[in-house]
């Protein structure tokens, strides 16, 4: 039993669910792409992975972009963001697409899911394949111990704050959203620890789900983490092929075989 001082854990969120279809074979997942035009080599990996990959279903969990300011960057059929939004499009009349935000990209709306052809799914969603119950998050609403943070998301999410961000000119909106960047690097290269999910508010997620395993991202350190018996958190890899070594992972799961981690490119694909 917890001490008395120590706060209540927020309720778990009611998850969303999804029915996967019974002929999929295969359903992949990635995470904290950062996608930006500054970052070519990562941009044209994904899309490699997008184009190239079995799997049924791809399932984007979060921080796909670097930053979204709104979707009125979408008016400017040049920008990055309409090209990414275009590819995509292209890609989910071939294969589904599915798409989480994240804390870097909240502010995706209509128009972002109606250009990219992507499912849209609430954070969490729950999914049963293979006989098994599955629990997707981005991750950032667990990391509880974050307060400044979480503040900060409890206000962001707020309608009245998003009314009043996305007002704004696109160009103060720019301005704002690199200060903001700047400002979480600087705190992150400041900490002592960086901040990780809570493992008591994880296992009460899974519970409330009736799930076994929790797939997220956010944190940027990929791992396989035992909650409980029967009970297991896995962590998404980041990507940023202008890193050295880079870094691509996919998370894989397939019928009769389970969840596996593999390198984009894997041996054989298409470079």
């Amino acid at each position: 039993m917890a001490p008395a001082d120590t706060p209540a854990l927020p309720p778990p969120p009611a998850a969303h669910v999804l029915a996967v279809p019974t002929g999929w074979q295969c359903l992949e997942f990635i995470s904290d792409l950062h996608l930006q035009a500054s970052a070519p080599r990562t941009a044209a990996a994904w899309l490699d992975y997008l184009t190239h990959t079995s799997a049924d279903a791809v399932f984007m969990l979060g921080d796909l972009f670097e930053v979204w300011i709104g979707d009125d960057v979408l008016d400017d059929p040049h920008s990055f963001e309409s090209h990414c939004c275009a590819r995509l499009r292209e890609i989910s009349r071939r294969r589904a697409l599915f798409f989480m935000q994240g804390n870097r990209d909240f502010l995706t709306g209509a128009k972002f899911a109606e250009r990219s052809g992507c499912t849209w799914l609430p954070d969490p969603t729950q999914f049963d394949f293979d006989g098994r119950r599955y629990l997707l998050s981005h991750g950032d609403a667990l990391c509880i111990d974050d307060t400044d943070y979480q503040r900060f998301r409890a206000q962001a999410r707020s309608a009245a704050w998003q009314q009043a961000f996305l007002q704004q000119p696109l160009e103060t909106r720019r301005a704002q959203a690199r200060a903001m960047r700047e400002q979480s690097s600087a705190q992150q290269r400041a900490a002592l620890k960086y901040a990780e999910l809570d493992q008591e508010a994880s296992r009460q997620w899974l519970q409330a789900a009736g799930a076994t395993t929790l797939i997220h991202g956010h944190t940027h350190r990929p791992a396989d983490h035992a909650l409980a018996p029967g009970l297991q958190r896995i962590v998404l890899s980041d990507w940023d092929l202008e890193a050295t070594p880079p870094r691509a992972e996919v998370l894989r799961l397939t019928r009769g075989r389970g969840l596996q981690r593999r390198p984009w490119p894997e041996s054989g694909a298409a470079a």
